[in-house]
């Protein structure tokens, strides 16, 4: 069988959960399936983060960049190389293909659950992206029960029957590994992090509800006096500008640290440093942080919303994602209960093994080829 993949999303500079699914999937893909071969499509060079393994079933095609890459050229050279079924792990898919079968991964709708987090010139392209894509496609994977029901609700014409829930996965060699202090040290030092932190890892957008983090944390230190500081490890994204000048307005902007892109190692120490992992944003497809963090055994308080919950399941702490003192109190409990904070903890660990990348994969593959 030739299955041909969309892989473009491994050029971007920006690290983002999509582009992990897409490189982890890879990682697992030629070995579990060495009679296929895999055509990967991309435009540019791969970012050095993301390039995918060089398996010998795998042949990269790197497609000149062209306005409307997706719609054009990848779909030209789907003509030519005539694969058997094509996988989109991003919420499009070319409108004009050949004879194949299409199978589309949908990471969440967000454009229209918070169309006003986005730019209208943005919003109205990732809506007609996405309509395309679910309507067009033969198969469709969502990420979670959750984007499945949304699916189902924006989209009631939609068969259910189509539509295949497969979890993401997680990089485990990398988060759940013995904490090395001297390296925690450099880490820090590195990133000017003095002393302990609560952290939170992802993209600065609206929809991460940083706002409430921030103020959430400015009420702890005004009640408590602590020392902690609030890590923020994650690139600019869309309207992210807001947010910044929420943290530079703060009185407590010397003690909010953010950490531009960490490559995966320093996130790992980062992770494994932390007294608290907070994820407070307002919709998520599926949460990959959440696990991160509990591999690397730190107590997570998430937003109790979307697909938080169905993935951290009862091994985190939950919060309205509105209410600032909500989130407070949830910290500081975290903190100051250490016996019930530890058996979270050590619950969350075991569920984290629930998950992992090659069974992503291998469920992926499995459906791509049914």
């Amino acid at each position: 069988m030739k299955i041909a993949i969309h892989a473009a999303e491994l050029d971007q500079e920006r690290i983002d959960g999509n582009r992990v699914y897409l490189l982890n999937v890879l990682k697992n893909f030629g070995t579990l399936d060495q009679k296929s071969g895999f055509l990967l499509y991309h435009k540019n060079n791969f970012n050095p983060e993301l390039a995918p393994p060089d398996f010998s079933n795998y042949a990269i095609k790197k497609i000149k960049p062209f306005p409307f890459w997706t719609q054009t050229i990848f779909s030209r050279e789907l003509f030519k190389d005539k694969p058997d079924t094509l996988w989109m792990s991003i919420q499009a898919i070319p409108f004009f293909l050949p004879k194949l079968r299409s199978v589309v991964t949908i990471h969440d709708l967000a454009p229209k659950i918070f169309p006003k987090h986005f730019k209208p010139f943005d919003r109205f392209k990732l809506n007609l992206y996405l309509d395309l894509a679910i309507k067009k496609a033969d198969k469709i994977i969502a990420i979670s029960e959750n984007t499945k029901s949304d699916i189902l609700k924006f989209y009631p014409e939609v068969d259910a029957g189509k539509i295949k829930v497969i979890y993401h996965g997680f990089d485990r060699a990398l988060f759940d590994r013995e904490r090395n202090l001297s390296k925690e040290a450099e880490v820090k030092r590195r990133f000017g992090i003095d002393g302990e932190y609560l952290m939170y890892t992802g993209a600065i957008q609206p929809r991460k509800n940083l706002a409430v983090l921030v103020e959430a944390f400015e009420e702890l230190k005004k009640e408590t006096g602590s020392d902690l500081k609030l890590v923020i490890a994650g690139k600019p994204a869309w309207k992210a500008q807001e947010t910044l000048d929420r943290i530079k307005r703060s009185a407590y902007g010397r003690d909010i640290i953010i950490v531009p892109g960490p490559n995966f190692d320093d996130l790992s120490h980062l992770y494994r440093g932390a007294r608290v992992f907070i994820y407070p944003t307002l919709y998520e497809g599926f949460g990959i942080p959440i696990l991160e963090a509990m591999a690397a055994r730190v107590p997570v308080i998430a937003a109790n919303n979307s697909s938080l919950t169905e993935i951290g399941k009862g091994c985190a702490i939950y919060f309205d994602g509105k209410n600032i003192l909500d989130l407070k109190n949830k910290i500081k409990n975290v903190l100051e209960d250490i016996d019930s904070t530890r058996r979270l903890v050590e619950e969350a660990y075991l569920h984290s093994k629930n998950f992992s990348w090659e069974k992503c994969a291998r469920e992926t593959l499995e459906f791509l080829k049914d």
